[in-house]
């Protein structure tokens, strides 16, 4: 877990019961689902392997071990764990660094969240490595810390990630606000006790208590969320 500003410590979103918004990164942020299925594509053919288009649903939102993993047994290609982890994050950087397109509404969202200085962090199944690469186009000054899948004993979709992050701010998970884009993350934050709000990427996701969601990150504001923790009272 890496901070990127000074801790915030316990402060409360002034008129209301939001502590703190915690935020995915692929999918969420920056429109980069696609990204990690076309590297896996690529990797493998460079491996003598064809990906079915349905394994994109198994793999994505998922932590690098598991998704690797999975495409490892489905495929029978012939390389370990950790030879894999590293062609796909250098696949990844490669296409990041070429472009890196955010989600509709995020620099809006995390511009007014940094306006009012709601304690905000990045969670994330990537790896460190990828986080830093990706935080400076986000820009590290919103987020009083990031979470790293590789920094975890369980990352998604255990409550883990969350878990630490809410800690690392000093506030109650209770009281925190996730978006999410797929059912893995969604899982985490709800077993870690956050309320969520949804925006699916690539598979459906439904509402369920404490989980609203949303086509897009344009329909979520500090207002918005707010209102989540007021309706909680």
């Amino acid at each position: 877990m890496t901070s990127t500003v000074p801790a915030l410590g316990t402060r409360t979103a002034e008129g209301s019961s939001l502590q703190a918004v915690l935020l995915d990164m692929d999918g969420t942020l920056v429109d980069t689902e696609g990204f990690w299925w076309d590297v896996e594509v690529e990797v493998f053919a460079s491996l003598g392997h064809t990906l079915d288009d349905s394994w994109r649903h198994v793999v994505v939102g998922g932590p690098m071990t598991r998704s690797a993993g999975f495409l490892i047994e489905a495929t029978g290609a012939d390389i370990g764990l950790d030879e894999l982890t590293v062609l796909l994050n250098d696949g990844f950087e490669d296409r990041i660094d070429r472009a890196l397109p955010l989600m509709p509404g995020a620099a809006r969202l995390l511009a007014e969240l940094s306006e009012f200085e709601i304690p905000t962090a990045l969670v994330s199944a990537s790896h460190r490595r990828i986080i830093d690469r990706v935080l400076t186009t986000l820009g590290p000054h919103h987020f009083a810390l990031s979470v790293a899948g590789d920094e975890v004993p369980r990352t998604k979709p255990h409550p883990d990630p969350y878990l630490a992050a809410a800690g690392g701010l000093g506030v109650d998970p209770l009281w925190c606000a996730v978006v999410e884009d797929t059912v893995t993350g969604v899982t985490a934050a709800e077993a870690a006790g956050c309320h969520v709000v949804a925006v699916p990427s690539v598979g459906p996701i439904t509402p369920a208590v404490r989980r609203t969601v949303v086509p897009s990150l344009e329909a979520v504001d500090l207002t918005f969320l707010r209102g989540l923790m007021t309706e909680m009272r």
